[in-house]
């Protein structure tokens, strides 16, 4: 060992001559310190061996190979000497600064190739792989491979072949590509050189931040763009991007960086709270950002509440995460923005729903709707509320600290119910836990009720007040139907369904008094009267009923009943009230009448004749809009889906124009 003995003759050489009094004051040299100046100084010859050999500088070969793809345990070997260097150096300086100023100076030479040649290998294996430190890998594995307080690269090739027999071969690249990179950087850290190494990672890892968004579909864009973007149907692609891939962007991409982050540089808070924030700050505050951005723009229509409240959701759900991925200070601004993005959303929530009602009051339409049908008003808010109602449980957390107030009571005729669980007539003394006493149920009731008071000054625009009853009585059935069709009859209840039903047969009831009661009052009702009825009395009081029978016929003949069951129950009603009475009044009419020459134009209908007529009433003609609205259909669960999409379908802007 002749390299050692040299060195060791350093420490051992006869001291100079010098005076007595030098000496004394000088003293004997400590064997103990002695002996560790010779162990430094033999591992500095270690270290200037293995690091010469991989300097980069010093060979072709060590430039464009990486020794931890040649040979691991040199690369261990390599990581030992690097941290015997700095012991040395250390006690170089410690010792005594001036004696050992040679041996430090090549002590810091060596320290500067180490670094050189660990600052290459870390970029060559965070460039190399980037396909095995992809986030959803590390974060699938971040509670089993970086749990670990201790480096992979302490173990030996054996037993970390052991501890990963259970995982696949590319898993496997991925846990010893992230051993190494934890191992190199606990070693530059620990020799000062934490900077130099923290600048390699945050280059390479941010541009897989913003390359993972891209790939999502999230685009970067500013406030100027959003508000140029006319077109509804081109933000609304960016607004369905953003919600796919904000799940995945937060619980894969983010949380995997965290986690590699945090096991790569687990040796030091600051480091790693530092780099993952400039890491993913900027582009995880620019992500969340988005929902606020459209949350400004300024023109918006009614269903489009319901792509806001889907960010809101999404954020809402995603919260704990966010929380949680991003709980260092140095990521506040993301956990700030998120939250502002949530507060903004729930504003144009609000507002939204408000410029609802404002447009349901404010609708100017003059057209009645044909045959007394349902109007396209009723469809449209219908619709509207009941999607609305799958946002139930997010209007809650919305309105939670919003009470509803308004300067006058709810008519007492409209949540007229027998029981506890309805809708006080007074929003403002609401109690009890039912679902129909919530503030979302109190508001939805209210803005059906204003529906209800428009479609009642729309029942004005007909000449017939029996055809106003039946328009009355057609959308109350409609709106009825529509609330036990979907969630919300959970929000109204039964009470509220049942007692608003009953108020659609009475409407239906005063369309019938007053449609038929002619028809009727023209068919003898007292069987003494019919009795002593001679043939010319039967003659007039015939003609008066064909006469009446006739303009009911044709006054009604476009008049429609949109609900099947309230259709059918008013044809029985009417053929009740009329085909007895008539059936015995045109057997005596016959009887009176037969064989006399104007008998085919005096009994002119048959009991059969006028069932068949009754039959075909309230149908309609052909596109009078009478059937029920195709944007909703029903599943076999009975709850009705209607997309925002079909709504807009309805031409919302000219119907609030």
């Amino acid at each position: 060992m002749p390299r050692k003995f040299g060195i060791r003759s350093l420490f051992f050489h006869r001291a100079p001559p010098s005076s007595a009094h030098g000496s004394e004051a000088a003293g004997p040299a400590s064997p103990c310190r002695t002996f560790s100046a010779t162990m430094m100084a033999e591992n500095l010859s270690a270290a200037e061996e293995i690091i010469t050999k991989w300097d980069p500088q010093a060979s072709t070969f060590a430039s464009i190979t990486s020794i931890f793809y040649e040979s691991r345990a040199e690369a261990r070997q390599f990581l030992r000497a690097v941290v015997d260097l700095q012991h040395a150096m250390r006690f170089f300086m410690a010792d005594s600064p001036v004696s050992r100023s040679a041996l430090l100076v090549r002590a810091q030479s060596f320290m500067q190739a180490a670094m050189r040649r660990l600052q290459k290998e870390f970029y060559q294996i965070l460039s190399a792989n980037r396909d095995c430190l992809d986030p959803e890998s590390v974060s699938a594995r971040s509670s089993l491979s970086l749990g670990s307080t201790s480096s992979l690269s302490d173990l030996e090739d054996e037993e970390f072949r052991s501890a990963s027999e259970s995982i696949g071969a590319v898993e496997r690249v991925s846990d010893l590509a992230m051993a190494d990179l934890r191992s190199i950087a606990e070693c530059m850290i620990s020799c000062g050189y934490g900077k130099e190494c923290v600048d390699i990672y945050k280059t390479i890892r941010r541009s897989i931040v913003d390359e993972g968004l891209y790939k999502l579909g999230f685009e970067k864009t500013t406030p100027a763009q959003v508000q140029k973007l006319l077109d509804w149907d081109i933000l609304d692609i960016r607004i369905r991007n953003w919600l796919a891939a904000s799940k995945v962007a937060l619980r894969t991409l983010l949380a995997g960086e965290r986690a590699l982050c945090d096991h790569v540089f687990a040796s030091s808070d600051s480091i790693r709270q530092s780099c993952f924030a400039e890491i993913s700050r900027e582009a995880s505050v620019e992500f969340f950002a988005f929902p606020e951005l459209v949350a400004s723009k300024k023109k918006r229509s009614p269903e489009r509440v319901f792509r806001i409240l889907d960010m809101y959701g999404t954020i809402a759900e995603l919260w704990p995460e966010i929380e949680s991925v991003f709980s260092y200070e140095t990521t506040s601004t993301v956990r700030s923005q998120a939250n502002s993005s949530l507060l903004k959303l729930g504003d144009v929530v609000r507002s939204s729903l408000a410029d609802f009602e404002s447009a349901i009051q404010k609708d100017k339409s003059k057209e009645a709707a044909p045959g007394g049908g349902v109007h396209p008003l009723s469809r449209y808010v219908m619709n509207y509320l009941a999607l609305l109602a799958d946002y139930s449980d997010l209007l809650a957390d919305i309105y939670a600290d919003y009470p509803f107030d308004i300067t006058t009571a709810l008519p007492e005729s409209f949540f007229d119910a027998s029981t506890s669980s309805s809708v006080s007539s007074s929003p403002s003394h609401q109690e009890g836990d039912n679902l129909s006493s919530t503030p979302v149920s109190v508001r939805i009731a209210w803005l059906i009720l204003v529906l209800l008071c428009k479609l009642d000054s729309k029942a004005e625009l007909y000449q017939e007040v029996a055809l106003a009853y039946l328009f009355l009585a057609n959308n109350l059935r409609y709106v009825v139907r529509k609330v036990r069709g979907c969630k919300l009859v959970g929000l109204l209840g039964d009470d509220w369904t049942s007692t608003h039903e009953a108020k659609a047969n009475g409407y239906a009831a005063s369309y019938e008094r007053l449609a038929w009661s002619k028809v009727l009052a023209a068919v003898p009702q007292d069987r003494l009267v019919l009795a002593n009825m001679d043939a010319q009395a039967a003659r007039e009081q015939m003609r008066s009923f064909n006469e009446a029978f006739e303009e009911a016929y044709r006054g009604q003949a476009a008049w429609v009943v949109t609900d099947r069951k309230m259709r059918e129950e008013l044809k029985l009603s009417i053929a009740r009230k009329l085909m007895p009475a008539y059936r015995s009044f045109f057997e005596r009419s016959r009887a009176l009448l037969w064989g006399e020459r104007d008998y085919p134009t005096v009994v002119r209908f048959t009991p059969e004749d006028l069932g068949n007529y009754i039959s075909d009433f309230f149908y309609g003609d052909a596109g009078d809009g009478s059937s029920v609205s195709t944007s909703v259909s029903v599943s076999s669960s009975g709850s009705s889906k209607v997309s925002w999409r079909a709504l807009w379908s309805m031409d919302a802007r000219n119907l609030f124009a």
